[in-house]
């Protein structure tokens, strides 16, 4: 059986919270106890988990290098989805489908984020090239803060295959570039939309680039001449749900703004 490690506080709870059948095994750091572990242990007790204390040295170990905050949780891998999952996940969509799709990120960190802002977006799955970009990993996971394990994660082994079946299933493919004419603000966000942010530094791929059926462009106003790809992907999803929002409201439906729940800025 495969398995992965989770690390930090905020991810393990998450992850204890939302998967706890998944969870093997806990160590936490011997002589620690406070608020916040404490609703770890909780957590790890529901669920009939093993928990060992531990010294400092053996989760530094173990969590290789990621600040562990003094808790680590060994769980089942996740299940890797590929494109033949994305029927599935359009279908259970609450409402028309919004995906991002991520054409070749290769830093952990850029993914986690992206997750995490998907996640928070209502975002139906995220999708990446299984061969040209970072999978899952515990730096992913870290950074992600339990998204990681909420979003779908499809993993396309043929990205332009899964573009095409987004395309034919009635799903607009609109790619954020530097030099499209059209400013994001100007475009369309409300029905079923996939949004393709390229990697770091070089951008959408030319075939991914055919097969958007628009692009738009984030107007920036500085010198800067672009945005980090999970700042990009975090201004172009918000501008959808925004639009999104806004047409609820113009109908006229009670409630429009969806319930978000209280979180701390920043919070690991």
């Amino acid at each position: 059986m495969k398995s992965e490690l989770v690390v930090g506080l905020h991810p393990v709870r998450q992850r204890l919270s939302d998967a706890p059948v998944d969870a093997l095994e806990l160590w936490v750091l011997a002589g620690r106890e406070d608020l916040r572990l404490s609703e770890v242990l909780k957590l790890a007790a529901g669920a009939g988990l093993a928990t060992h204390s531990v010294p400092r040295h053996t989760l530094d170990r173990l969590a290789s290098g990621l600040c562990h905050q003094g808790v680590v949780l060994r769980c089942r891998a996740r299940e890797r989805l590929d494109e033949k999952v994305l029927p599935e996940v359009l279908a259970a969509a609450d409402g028309p489908p919004l995906l991002l799709v991520l054409d070749g990120v290769e830093d952990p960190r850029n993914l986690g984020a992206c997750l995490r802002t998907a996640e928070a977006a209502g975002v139906a799955a995220v999708v990446v090239p299984r061969h040209r970009g970072v999978g899952i990993t515990p730096v992913v996971a870290k950074v992600a803060s339990g998204a990681a394990a909420r979003v779908p994660l499809i993993q396309a082994g043929n990205l332009a295959r899964a573009l095409r079946g987004l395309r034919d299933a009635g799903v607009t493919v609109i790619g954020a570039t530097g030099t499209a004419e059209q400013c994001l603000y100007d475009r369309d966000l409300t029905g079923p939309v996939a949004i393709v942010v390229g990697g770091e530094g070089r951008g959408l791929r030319r075939l991914t680039r055919e097969l958007c059926d628009h692009e738009v462009r984030i107007p920036m106003r500085g010198s800067v001449e672009s945005l980090n790809v999970s700042v990009a992907a975090a201004v172009c999803l918000f501008e959808a749900v925004r639009q999104r929002h806004a047409r609820i409201a113009l109908q006229g439906t009670a409630g429009a703004c969806p319930p978000t729940r209280r979180v701390t800025p920043g919070m690991l």
